[in-house]
């Protein structure tokens, strides 16, 4: 598949999401923007750092239990990110070498990198795509190359349903996505919360002028729930991710609270 990825598709004076969160990882594929924008960020929501550090623990938590505990072989990671340590593939892959996974995101630069990444792996992909077109992503050449929709598949949206204002209704888009998939595949859900509505205010309003409003909300856990009305919830539930299946007693929790990282995996029946 040729990349429509170029240069001048990046516009480094608008910050990116994507870009953002590798920056709060420690990566170095970000911009002076992006590194602005999250310094401002901290001033109000001092745990953002932290909280992104364990989102990502809970991915791989996440990704090992189901690939290791539910056999499950197929990962479609909706809004994936700059690649990192320890990503979808890498963590699936360890446990079982045939395992496939397509990384949708709709930043170029993350486009680039990760085919960049994934060059010499053919049974992992990345493809530029908006999260909401699952027409588009599912019909995708790419995603019918290796994901076999007749059998189980994980349908990943971590750290993304944010991103997606209400106008493009993320409830709806989750259920767009469990309805395509097999009996027996998986959803995992997480997007930032906060029960404080001026954090929410504050910085539901921050990102989408910072963004270029490539953002959609801070929500109540309430709303994240509804997205997966009428699934089956995996223990331990809809929780703030550090506390999902930790490794063990002495794993990071978040300290603060001011906004969560809160969500959980489902199955569909």
């Amino acid at each position: 598949m040729q990349s429509s990825w170029r240069p001048d598709a990046i516009d480094t004076k608008v910050p990116s999401v994507a870009r953002m969160y590798d920056y709060f990882l420690g990566g170095d594929d970000n911009y002076q923007s992006d590194r602005d924008a999250c310094e401002e960020l901290l001033k109000q929501v001092p745990s953002t750092k932290t909280l992104a550090v364990n989102n990502r623990r809970f991915l791989r938590r996440v990704v090992r239990m189901l690939a290791a505990d539910y056999g499950i072989r197929q990962f479609i990671d909706h809004g994936s990110g700059l690649p990192t340590q320890d990503n979808v593939h890498q963590v699936a892959q360890s446990v079982d070498p045939e395992s496939r996974v397509v990384y949708v995101d709709n930043d170029p630069i993350v486009l680039a990198h990760g085919r960049a990444l994934l060059d010499e792996n053919d049974r992992t992909t990345v493809i530029q795509a908006d999260m909401r077109d699952t027409d588009g992503i599912f019909g995708h050449e790419e995603t019918q190359r290796l994901i076999d929709f007749s059998r189980p598949v994980a349908a990943l949206f971590v750290s993304v349903m944010h991103c997606i204002p209400d106008e493009d209704d993320p409830a709806g888009l989750v259920r767009r996505v469990a309805e395509r998939l097999a009996p027996g595949s998986f959803l995992v859900v997480c997007q930032l919360v906060s029960d404080r509505p001026e954090i929410r205010k504050f910085v539901t309003e921050y990102m989408a002028q910072a963004t270029d409003n490539h953002w959609g909300r801070v929500r109540e856990e309430h709303e994240v729930a509804a997205y997966l009305d009428g699934m089956e919830i995996l223990e331990p539930g809809l929780v703030e991710v550090s506390t999902w299946r930790p490794d063990n007693d002495l794993a990071p929790v978040q300290q603060t609270d001011e906004w969560i990282e809160w969500g959980g995996v489902a199955r569909i029946p």
